[in-house]
């Protein structure tokens, strides 16, 4: 026995290190961080509770928030996700970017891709004059469903309306299926390389005007990097970065506003 301490106080003081350096890590790497909260630790109280983490913030809502209130609906959100569970929401830094540039813009029609759990749904909805509206598209079945009670109960679902299926699908039904002439405001925060197709394919179908909106997050992390090559370099867009921090962290983000030109 004794002779076997000095191996397993070696075994010991290993692993601390090595959960040092984990952590050293996921706080100074973006990436490292995302694969930790939304892989490791995310897979691991999925399976002790029982029920995603999407089904856990909306509970933390129905039980926190008041209902009607979209404001109490944003901070409780905020709230858990700061506090109890990483989400990747647009988050409370970067939301006040989104809230600038929406009551600049002040479209009556917008466009969201990546609905996931409705925060910044109820986020721009809150902001939107009485006669706009929002369209939200969300390839996940699940994270709609979520979404749609989040919005409900936000009390914005008269601005807002949900899409469910695939951006490359549902864009070109935008005009005929959804009565969609042109849209003012458009916020990229769905697949980071669905970024240039789906912009591209706004163009294609005639759904940009000359001063529409595009507002994209992650840009930074977790990166962007053809979209920002592709806008940044297209005389049909003058651009603006908006640097910031990845939500509810500290690691270095930003938002690309691209204009556009027609």
């Amino acid at each position: 026995m004794l002779e076997s301490s000095p191996v397993l106080l070696f075994t010991v003081i290993s692993l601390l290190l090595i959960l040092l350096l984990l952590v050293l890590l996921i706080r100074n790497n973006g990436i490292a961080a995302l694969i930790w909260n939304e892989i490791i630790l995310e897979k691991i109280t999925n399976f002790i509770m029982d029920q995603s983490k999407e089904q856990r913030i909306l509970n933390f809502v129905l039980q926190n928030a008041v209902r009607g209130d979209p404001q109490s609906v944003v901070d409780t959100i905020d709230k858990y996700c700061s506090q109890k569970e990483w989400a990747m929401n647009v988050g409370d830094e970067k939301g006040l970017i989104l809230d600038k540039i929406l009551e600049e813009a002040k479209p009556s029609t917008s466009l969201e891709l990546g609905t996931y759990c409705g925060y910044s749904a109820v986020r721009m909805a809150r902001l939107l004059k009485p006669s706009a509206r929002l369209l939200t598209i969300e390839f996940n079945p699940k994270f709609a469903a979520i979404a749609k009670q989040i919005i409900e109960f936000a009390g914005v679902q008269e601005k807002v309306k949900i899409l469910e299926g695939p951006s490359e699908e549902i864009i070109p039904q935008l005009k005929k299926k959804h009565e969609v002439d042109t849209l003012d405001f458009v916020f990229l925060d769905h697949w980071k390389e669905r970024y240039t197709p789906d912009t591209i394919l706004l163009q294609e179908c005639g759904l940009l005007r000359k001063g529409t909106v595009i507002l994209a997050d992650n840009i930074i992390c977790p990166g962007a990097p053809e979209f920002i090559n592709y806008i940044r370099n297209n005389s049909h867009f003058v651009c603006t970065n908006y640097p910031s921090h990845l939500e509810y962290m500290k690691v270095k983000d930003a938002m690309e506003k691209a204009v556009f030109l027609g």
